[in-house]
């Protein structure tokens, strides 16, 4: 089985420089969602299509999409659906009598391979197989037309239907698949002799019932599946439909969610057992959270691995980090790329931290900048701590031992070693190593001046 991709339109309704399938739904390319598809179904190999952006389509997915190898095929001239299966023929097995092409959009992401499943066994022993739905509103789209019988007869585009065929609710998905040899023969026989003056690949099927051919449909009733993307709107609505399906997924594996229409994954999320996740809550990239993670409102979480029975709290942003069980974070606390905390760590409002190792039980708990640094276990960080790891040219390390303790609003300037057990006092500027078991204090000498007169107005 091969798989042809039609990727080609220009997009002009999206209104956009960037080529209409690599716009983003559920955080990547509308045509990755098709691709993902097709790889699931395991095709031998998969043509696409390309025209409008082609080079800045091939830059995006060649060297990402490994699983199974794409054919670029290059239509300069965008005369057709039918036109674009004939660029790609030359690529494919025509010759292999068990072969089977399926006909597949860059730009409706939402088919779902168990459903392509179906309609591929369908195509069996020579048949044609057609994806339809029946739709209220039909308007634009092409109709399924049928004999008495239920025969399929052809599809009419819809400028060209007359005034019955406008009142058939059936339409055509353009998701089909045909016998490669089969294939060949009627995309060769079709030309353009329609109101678009283009090469329909729906005419095939015209063609086909002429012929005698045996030509099969699957109805499905999910219009969801084939809600092709030509603007804006329809990208919203379908970024919902997808939203809504990943919601309900997690909901049916035991995920509690306190709104699913409240949750935006852009990308693969991975749960436990036992997971809530409150409302206004943002995935992106991969994220796998461990068993009774529990995840305030207002988050936004990407990249991440969180241990089992940790608690992220109300308006915490979380990028690229490795969290330990049993861990609290927030409320409002940023975590950035390189960080990573052991078991039982807690990290308050307002801190942030960077390329930052934490110790079990260490706690952060209010007002602190941890950059660059090494931290051991049962550690105290005192609000408004401030790890200055930045010299204007380079980055360096702050190492702290176990059971160090940093009293409230100090500088520690790297590169500095502070050895377990040692203790700084706060509102101290630390800039040399300090040994383990001493009190470090870098004040500044305080002076109280007598007599001195408050400035007025």
């Amino acid at each position: 089985m091969e798989v042809i991709v039609l990727a080609a339109g220009k997009g002009t309704r999206m209104y956009s420089e960037t080529p209409k399938v690599l716009h983003k739904l559920g955080g990547k390319p509308l045509l990755s969602h098709v691709l993902d598809s097709a790889r699931e179904l395991q095709a031998d190999k998969v043509h696409v299509v390309v025209g409008h952006g082609a080079d800045r389509i091939k830059t995006y997915f060649d060297g990402k999409e490994n699983a199974a190898p794409i054919s670029w095929v290059d239509q300069e001239q965008q005369l057709g659906t039918g036109h674009a299966v004939q660029q790609a023929l030359p690529g494919v097995a025509v010759s292999r009598t068990d072969n089977v092409v399926l006909v597949l959009y860059g730009d409706v992401p939402l088919i779902r391979p168990q459903t392509l499943r179906q309609l591929l066994a369908l195509a069996e022993n020579g048949a044609i197989a057609l994806l339809t739905v029946v739709m209220d509103d039909p308007s634009g789209l092409g109709r399924i037309e049928r004999n008495e019988a239920g025969d399929i007869l052809a599809i009419v585009e819809d400028k060209d239907a007359d005034l019955r065929q406008q009142q058939i609710k059936e339409i055509n998905s353009g998701i089909l698949a045909v016998p490669a040899d089969r294939l060949a023969q009627l995309v060769h026989g079709i030309d353009n002799d329609n109101a678009q003056k283009e090469y329909y690949l729906t005419d095939i099927i015209a063609q086909a019932a002429s012929a005698g051919d045996k030509i099969s449909s699957l109805v499905i009733d999910d219009e969801a599946e084939v809600l092709g993307i030509n603007d804006k709107s329809q990208l919203a609505s379908a970024e919902r439909q997808l939203q809504e399906r990943i919601g309900q997924g997690l909901m049916q594996s035991g995920v509690t969610l306190r709104d699913p229409s409240r949750l935006d994954v852009r990308g693969e999320l991975s749960c436990g057992r036992d997971v809530e996740i409150d409302v206004n809550v943002l995935i992106e990239g991969r994220v796998v959270l461990g068993d009774g993670v529990t995840i305030g409102a207002n988050c936004v979480i990407k990249d991440a691995e969180v241990g089992s029975g940790t608690k992220i709290l109300a308006g915490c942003h979380i990028e690229g980090a490795e969290i330990g069980r049993a861990v609290t974070i927030g409320p409002i606390a940023r975590i950035r790329p390189g960080s990573r905390m052991d078991d039982g760590v807690k990290i308050g409002n307002f801190v942030e931290t960077k390329n930052a190792t934490i110790g079990a039980g260490t706690k952060a708990n209010h007002l602190a900048y941890i950059g660059d640094a090494e931290i051991g276990r049962d550690c105290n960080i005192g609000a408004g701590t401030i790890f200055c790891n930045y010299d204007g040219a380079n980055k360096h390390k702050t190492s702290l031992g176990d059971n160090v303790f940093v009293g409230s609003n100090c500088v520690l300037v790297a590169p500095l070693t502070l050895e377990s057990d040692s203790f700084v006092a706060a509102g101290s500027a630390v800039s040399s190593d300090v040994p383990a078991k001493n009190l470090a204090v870098a004040r500044g000498k305080q002076r109280n001046i007598q007599g001195w007169k408050r400035p007025s107005k």
